[in-house]
């Protein structure tokens, strides 16, 4: 999805939260067609703008309930993607959608160190990455959502009709513009940071 470059709030007062990239996601059988799969790379490329900058990264875990789940505690799915490997400042482990409805408490933590909000990245773009931007907004947060560093997969709707993962996407742009987040896309952030890096010269 193209959108064009929003005006970002200073970056370097967001934590990175890197939501749920976790090795269950990678079953298809599972949770069916995904899209964009360039998503690993923009997290990755985020993660290492976040370290380079001394910037706060949290990364957080999915530990499922769920009988069925991939991503249940004592699965391999359980674990993170290598991708995600190094320095993390906290590491939050949930059971529900919202980051901010995990241990230890995100709210609390970004509170405690002075910081403007988050920068929400992962999986999936309509559960957790969107539910973590609407509560954040909601505990008054400057949320931005880095939209093609998400990614999700096709949704049956209650009519039976199949509802793309590019149009959820699209869908959860949408939902949170203007009112819950500032939606953007990897390189608004890198770009952002390679200004920011030319002004110090």
């Amino acid at each position: 999805m193209q959108i064009p470059a929003p005006e970002l709030p200073d970056l370097d007062r967001l934590a990175l939260i890197v939501v749920d990239v976790q090795r269950g996601f990678d079953d298809a059988d599972h949770w069916g067609p995904r899209n964009n799969p360039g998503c690993e790379q923009n997290i990755a490329a985020l993660l290492q703008e976040w370290r380079a900058r001394g910037r706060p990264v949290v990364l957080v875990r999915h530990d499922s309930t769920q009988p069925a789940s991939p991503l249940r505690p004592g699965q391999p799915g359980n674990a993170f993607k290598d991708l995600v490997a190094g320095k993390a400042d906290l590491l939050v482990t949930k059971h529900v959608n919202s980051c901010f409805h995990g241990q230890p408490d995100l709210d609390r933590w970004l509170r405690d160190r002075d910081l403007a909000g988050i920068v929400v990245v992962g999986i999936t773009t309509n559960h957790c990455c969107e539910t973590t931007a609407r509560v954040g907004a909601n505990l008054g947060h400057q949320v931005v959502l880095v939209l093609d560093a998400t990614h999700t997969f096709d949704r049956r709707a209650p009519d039976g009709s199949v509802v793309t993962a590019d149009e959820l996407t699209r869908v959860t742009a949408t939902n949170l513009h203007a009112e819950f987040a500032t939606v953007a896309n990897t390189e608004h952030l890198l770009l952002a940071g390679d200004a920011l890096l030319a002004s110090d010269r």
